[in-house]
Order: structure tokens, then sequence, then C-alpha cells
């Protein structure tokens, strides 16, 4: 069993930063590889960024990619998300989640353990 508490969420203007941050326990986070997600309002949890399990491959959906970027400190037990050049339709409900997969995923069905979600709002 793995928890994941997701922080760093905030509001910020267009074009700002913002950086997020999984903190996993119960298990140790080297065993998943881990994604982030977002759900806007109305709208369905869509693929975000992904990190192997020793971080040495990533994955970014095409609407953020050259924007974010997703790392991991499997030391601290942590996931990040930095967020730069921060757009209006990148405002959701951020979450992170784990998946035992051995090569890292897209899929949001893969997914077993999730986050409770932090609120990312970008002002125009």
């Amino acid at each position: 069993q793995v928890q994941l508490v997701e922080s760093g969420g905030g509001l910020v203007q267009t074009g700002g930063s913002l950086r997020l941050s999984c903190a996993a326990s119960g298990r140790a986070l080297s065993n998943y590889a881990m994604g982030w997600f977002r759900q806007a309002p109305g709208k369905e949890r869509e693929f975000a960024a992904a990190i192997s399990r020793r971080g040495s491959s990533t994955s970014y959906a095409d609407s953020v990619k050259g924007r974010f970027t997703i790392s991991r400190d499997n030391a601290k037990n942590t996931v990040y998300l930095q967020m730069n050049s921060l757009k209006p339709e990148d405002t959701a409900v951020y979450y992170c989640a784990a998946t035992a997969s051995a090569v890292i995923t897209t899929n949001r069905g893969q997914y077993v353990y999730w986050g409770q979600g932090t609120q990312v709002t970008v002002s125009s």
C-alpha cells in the first residue's frame, strides 16, 4: 500500500511557475513508475507527465511538453512537477499516481495508487 500526498498548488498568473510535490509513504517509491494527471472542471482526468522508476525515462502530454518537467528523488520518496509558462488552460486539480508497471505509461487505468489532488489555478 502506498499513500500519496500532493502539495504546492495555488493561484498564479499567466506565465508564472509552480512546483508540485508528491510525497509517498508506506512503500519505497522506487518500486513504482509515477505519473501526474490533471482534471479540469467538467472534463475527464487526463495524463500530464510520467517518469520511470529510476527517473531515466519521462513522457509528457503534448499540451505540456517543453513547459513542464517531471522528476523524482527516491531517497526522499518524492516526485515533483515543475510547471513553467503556465496558461489559463492549465487550471485543474493535479493528481500524482503510482503504477507497478515495468515501463512508464500514459494509461490512467494502470495507475493503482492516487493522491487527493492539489488545485492549480492560472489567472489570465
